[in-house]
C-alpha cells in the first residue's frame, strides 16, 4: 500500500510543484555524478592518478546538459593557447558549472577544487585519479605550499589549471570579489590567464526560488592576459582587471534573459 502511495504521489508533485520538481532533479544530477564516478574509477585506475584520465570523465559528464534540456554555446575557444601552460579563471554560480566545463574543457586541464570534495564518496576518488589539485583553504600555509608546488607542475608537465577565484557560489547573478590565489600562480609560473565567463543561470535555474528548468548558456573564452614580467606586486591590479573584463563580459551575455546574448 505504501508503494502505491508512493507511486501516485510522486508523480503527482512533479507535475504539481516546482519546487519539488527542482529536488528532485537535483537529487538525480547528484546521485548520477556519483554513480558515472563509479563506472570511470576502474577505468581511469588503470592510468593511476594521471591528467589524462580528465577525459574519461569529460566524456561521461557531456550528455548530462541533454538530460536536463540544457544547452550550452561555446564562444571564443580559438582563444585558447595552442601549446603551454596556462590558468583558467571562471566565475561560479552552483554545481551545474560542470556543464559548461566540461564543454569547454582544454585537454591536460585540472579544476582546483576545496579539499572537502575529496571525500564526495566515488566523486572524490574519480577527482582524485584525473588529477584534481585539493586545497585546504582553511590551512592558509597548505594552500600556499600547494600553488607553490602547482606552479612548478604547470611548467614541467604541461598542465593547465582551473580555477574559481570567487572561492564559493554565487546564486547572485553577479560576481564576488576575486581571491588572487590564481593570479599569484600564473605570475609565479609567468604563464597566461584565461578568463571563462559563463551567463547567468538565472532563466533556468535558482536555488532561491527552488526553480530548474530547461534553457541556454552561454561559454565565453576570452583572449588570454599575459603575465611575463609581472611580479607579486601587480597582482592585485591584474585580478582586478581580470575581473573587470569577465564583468562585463557577464553582464553582456546575460542582459537578454534567456543566459546567451550576441
Amino acid at each position: 500500500l505504501l508503494l502505491l502511495l508512493l507511486l501516485f504521489l510522486l508523480p503527482a508533485l512533479w507535475f504539481c510543484s516546482p519546487s519539488a520538481k527542482y529536488f528532485f532533479k537535483m537529487a538525480f544530477y547528484n546521485g548520477w555524478i556519483l554513480f558515472l564516478a563509479v563506472l570511470a574509477i576502474p577505468v581511469c585506475a588503470v592510468r593511476g592518478r594521471n591528467v589524462e584520465n580528465m577525459k574519461i570523465l569529460r566524456l561521461m559528464l557531456l550528455h548530462i546538459k541533454y538530460l536536463y534540456g540544457i544547452r550550452v554555446e561555446v564562444r571564443g575557444a580559438h582563444h585558447f593557447p595552442p601549446s603551454q601552460p596556462y590558468v583558467v579563471v571562471s566565475n561560479h554560480q552552483s554545481s551545474l558549472d560542470l556543464l559548461g566545463m566540461m564543454e569547454v574543457l582544454p585537454g591536460r586541464c585540472v579544476p582546483i577544487a576545496k579539499r572537502e570534495l575529496l571525500w564526495a564518496g566515488s566523486a572524490g576518488l574519480a577527482c582524485w585519479l584525473a588529477g584534481v589539485i585539493f586545497i585546504d583553504r582553511k590551512r592558509t600555509g597548505d594552500a600556499i605550499s600547494v600553488m607553490s608546488e602547482v606552479a612548478q607542475t604547470l611548467l614541467t608537465q604541461d598542465v593547465r589549471v582551473w580555477v574559481f577565484p570567487e572561492g564559493t557560489r554565487n546564486h547572485n547573478g553577479s560576481m564576488l570579489p576575486f581571491k588572487r590565489g590564481a593570479f599569484h600562480l600564473a605570475v609565479q609560473a609567468q604563464v597566461p590567464i584565461v578568463p571563462i565567463v559563463m551567463s547567468s543561470y538565472q532563466d533556468f535555474y535558482c536555488k532561491k526560488e527552488r526553480r530548474f528548468t530547461s534553457g541556454r548558456c552561454q561559454v565565453r573564452v576570452l583572449p588570454p592576459v599575459p603575465t611575463e614580467g609581472l611580479t607579486p606586486d601587480d597582482v592585485p591590479a591584474l585580478a582586478d582587471k581580470v575581473r573587470h573584463s569577465m564583468l562585463t563580459v557577464f553582464r553582456e551575455i546575460s542582459t537578454d534573459g534567456r543566459g546567451g546574448g550576441d
